[in-house]
């Protein structure tokens, strides 16, 4: 089971067509909605499927359910040690959780920038220059959850806002600036930006006609750099900055291959698992099949960043920099919960103060 994208699903096709052609094992992928891929629970998806691609912060829950294989024990060791050495940013450790890997990276993301050549001269620099494209209109950004509680995340780290993930508190008080940044820029934007997410942002973009110039804190996909895959190319760039801490702290995002521990197949899914995350596929097969892979080798080449307007070199700032989630059981529910009550405030424009406490009391019921 995989995510209904292009990028989710044409290269772990591809891959699985190799695959067959080496082994005869046939590899089967279904898919599901980003929203889907993001709230639906690991352990139900589990009891069906031998493989499943899963987002970082779901293995608190995983590790408590007992539905995935610690894939330090079915991997072999060297390569694991190659996929972690090659690890952007925190992608290979963000599925390490209680002592195990439960899931190997074979697509890196984070918040990043996008932003479309001929609508505007450059990327944008700093928060200013975000406000004053909001203003004239040309601005976008997804706040549907959990996509602006993403945002909040990303523009506490733009601030230097340290994030406490153990609790009880997870924002401090001084992210009432990150909020109120938001909240200024949720104002200036089109309403509809509350049931978009990142892909609905980037196919609007992507149009002929689109007026929309620029999203500054947008989950990065490969799949719009690449030439002819929209009628507009979009480009990708670093965060824009607030201030002196730069393009860090972005809410860390990608997904990782895990295997059920019901699968009936595991020293074969372990395999092939071990394959697709490495750093030769990765950087050859994975990439060149639409997929944004999770391997530095592929992010440091010269040939995949040359299809893709060098969208891998022009982010790697803001993706080695990223900021780990909260990983712990309990989660993902503070997640939705979290993202609505954060769309309802913005809504309203409620006050940074309350907004803050009413987040915390959630992340503390969490635990």
């Amino acid at each position: 089971m995989t995510w209904d994208h292009p990028r989710g699903v044409d290269p772990l096709i591809a891959a699985s067509r190799e695959w067959k052609a080496m082994t005869g094992q046939d590899i089967i992928w279904d898919r599901r909605s980003l929203q889907d891929f993001e709230t639906f629970p690991v352990e139900e998806l589990a009891r069906q499927y031998d493989f499943i691609v899963i987002d970082h912060p779901h293995v608190g829950q995983i590790a408590d359910a007992g539905c995935l294989v610690p894939l330090d024990e079915a991997c072999d060791a060297d390569a694991l040690a190659d996929i972690a050495q090659g690890s952007v940013g925190l992608s290979y450790p963000s599925y390490h959780w209680r002592g195990h890997q439960w899931a190997l990276p074979i697509d890196a993301a984070t918040q990043v920038q996008a932003w479309v050549p001929g609508r505007i001269e450059r990327p944008l620099e700093n928060w200013d220059d975000v406000v004053a494209l909001a203003r004239a209109g040309q601005l976008a950004l997804p706040l549907r959850a959990p996509h602006s509680l993403m945002s909040l995340f990303s523009l506490c780290g733009l601030d230097g806002v340290t994030l406490n993930v153990d609790g009880p508190d997870l924002f401090p008080a001084d992210a009432a600036t990150p909020y109120d940044r938001l909240l200024h820029l949720a104002d200036l934007i089109d309403p509809i930006a509350y049931d978009q997410d990142p892909i609905a942002v980037l196919n609007a973009m992507g149009t002929a006609d689109s007026s929309i110039a620029a999203a500054p804190l947008i989950y990065g996909y490969v799949s719009y750099a690449q030439a002819g895959f929209l009628p507009t190319r979009v480009r990708f760039h670093d965060m824009p900055v607030t201030g002196a801490a730069g393009p860090a702290g972005s809410a860390l995002g990608g997904t990782g291959l895990a295997i059920s521990a019901s699968s009936a197949s595991i020293p074969q899914a372990a395999a092939f698992a071990q394959w697709v995350a490495g750093g030769a596929i990765q950087t050859s097969l994975y990439a060149r099949s639409g997929g944004q892979p999770g391997h530095a080798q592929a992010w440091e080449d010269d040939a995949v960043n040359a299809g893709t307007a060098d969208f891998y070199r022009a982010t790697r700032a803001t993706l080695d920099r990223a900021w780990l989630r909260p990983r712990h059981d309990g989660y993902m529910a503070f997640q939705q919960q979290a993202s609505d009550r954060l769309n309802q405030a913005l809504r309203t424009r409620e006050a940074a103060a309350s907004v803050i406490a009413a987040l915390n009391r959630l992340f503390a019921e969490s635990f």
